[in-house]
């Protein structure tokens, strides 16, 4: 007869295991000797080990008793239900991983390879990451309550930050961010980026990037969380142009 200590060591397991299995039931329980100390026999460490097995392979210990219990056909029959059901948490662990794998692409793991590879871009040419950000929010926004308008605007500026006015005007956009309101750059910026748009509107894909929704123009504007006053200010010099032509 041998302590709970003892049999522990010899299954490898702790002591706390086994006192787990005795509150589920899988491992009985012997009484008290004189002493007051429970005396474990060679059969609670067959049982023991034979525990420790299934649960190290993957056996629910809900499902240990019935093993037990089974006959060798119920338990070659309850063995391949539980190996399916390991490979279906195996692959979702898989898939899991994966997700998590692709955290370290950044942008890749929220937007479209499209989307992604337009974001990267914009980090190429020098934009800021707070302005990429706001993009890329952007752009999940979008494409999750209108992605016929995502396709189209997507393609559209696609087209623009291949022309380097566009990418100019883009850069000085992102630095105004933090320019005060009063700042004489701004009418500068404004009246340069109408130029560019006007050069734009003869140009046949520009039908097509039109895009006119108020309530996702709405959701994308206050989608950052973040504003500019000076970029206020640019708007509202740009709706003046637009008003005095």
């Amino acid at each position: 007869m041998i302590t709970i200590g003892q049999l522990a060591g010899y299954a490898g397991v702790t002591i706390k295991t086994v006192r787990h299995y005795h509150q589920r039931g899988l491992l009985a329980e012997p009484p008290r000797d004189a002493s007051g100390y429970r005396r474990y026999s060679a059969q609670h460490a067959i049982d023991l080990v034979k525990i420790k097995t299934l649960a190290e392979a993957g056996v629910p210990l809900a499902r240990i008793d019935e093993l037990f219990a089974a006959d060798p056909d119920r338990f070659a029959a309850a063995i391949s239900e539980i190996d399916r059901d390991l490979q279906a948490r195996a692959e979702k662990l898989l898939r899991t991983r994966e997700r998590l794998a692709q955290l370290n692409t950044g942008d890749r793991l929220f937007v479209s390879a499209e989307v992604a590879d337009y974001l990267d871009q914009l980090r190429n040419i020098g934009v800021s990451r707070r302005a990429v950000q706001m993009e890329r929010d952007g752009w999940i926004l979008l494409r999750s309550v209108s992605p016929e308008q995502a396709a189209v605007w997507l393609a559209d500026k696609c087209d623009a930050i291949s022309d380097p006015e566009f990418r100019a005007i883009y850069l000085d956009y992102d630095a105004a961010f933090d320019w005060p309101p009063d700042d004489p750059r701004l009418g500068a910026l404004a009246d340069r980026a109408q130029r560019w748009l006007a050069s734009r509107r003869g140009t046949p894909e520009d039908g097509e990037a039109s895009v006119d929704d108020p309530t996702v123009a709405r959701l994308i504007e206050t989608s950052a969380g973040i504003s500019s006053p000076a970029w206020s200010r640019l708007n509202e010099i740009a709706k003046e142009r637009e008003a005095g032509r």
